[in-house]
């Protein structure tokens, strides 16, 4: 892949919500970002936003497919009920050595259930399921799942809350390094992707919590006790 930036980083669904709220402080953090969608015109359209809102910041906008030869990291952030069509949709742009972070949360709401509730998921988790449709080669990371849009998006704010990062070693250590570039985000080792299926399900606990607690901004999550 000649054309890939070795500094970038590719989000897919980086017009949604959480999605275009990483691309705006990794773009603030002075990072490369690639935005992508199944319709370019919206990818063009979010990183024009992106540009608004962080001078100088260096993103583009471009299909899935496209936007996902051109960063050695790429982020899918789509609805989980979307997730396994676009994991398909952009196999072929995909090459051996990539990391392929999946944020999905297999919320109730894909079935027309509630939020706060999850659906079981034959290969365990949301992020094994696209281990299970991504090429050889590929390797599989489960991050930022419990992160507030909102928070994110608030570019004046420190965001506070912890990512659990799972996966194989290598390649959840390069996303672990992702997380201090946004503002009070600290990464947490997760082990193997399999834990993705508990981490996964904090999300509905704290959307759950979120509506008891009436707070529109989201909740995070912080662990004591780890070492400095």
């Amino acid at each position: 892949m000649t054309d890939q930036n070795s500094d970038a980083i590719a989000i897919l669904g980086g017009t949604g919500d959480q999605g275009l709220g990483l691309a705006l402080r990794f773009a603030q953090a002075g990072r490369s970002v690639v935005i992508g969608s199944r319709k370019e015109e919206r990818a063009l359209a979010a990183a024009e936003e992106v540009r608004n809102a962080v001078p100088n910041a260096q993103v583009t906008g471009h299909g899935n497919e496209e936007a996902t030869r051109l960063a050695p990291i790429v982020i899918i952030s789509v609805p989980f009920e979307h997730t396994a069509g676009t994991v398909k949709a952009i196999r072929d742009s995909l090459s051996e050595g990539q990391i392929l972070v999946s944020m999905a949360v297999p919320l109730a709401t894909a079935v027309g259930d509630g939020a706060a509730r999850t659906v079981g998921i034959w290969q365990g988790s949301a992020a094994e399921m696209v281990d299970s449709l991504a090429p050889k080669g590929v390797h599989v990371v489960s991050a930022f799942q419990n992160v507030s849009a909102h928070r994110l998006r608030a570019l004046g704010e420190s965001v506070e809350c912890d990512v659990v990062v799972s996966g194989p070693k290598a390649a959840r250590e390069k996303v672990m390094e992702l997380c201090p570039l946004v503002d009070g985000l600290r990464a947490v080792n997760g082990g193997p992707l399999s834990n993705a299926r508990t981490v996964e399900m904090i999300t509905a606990l704290l959307i759950g919590m979120n509506i008891r607690y009436k707070q529109p901004d989201g909740m995070g999550i912080r662990f004591t006790g780890l070492p400095d």
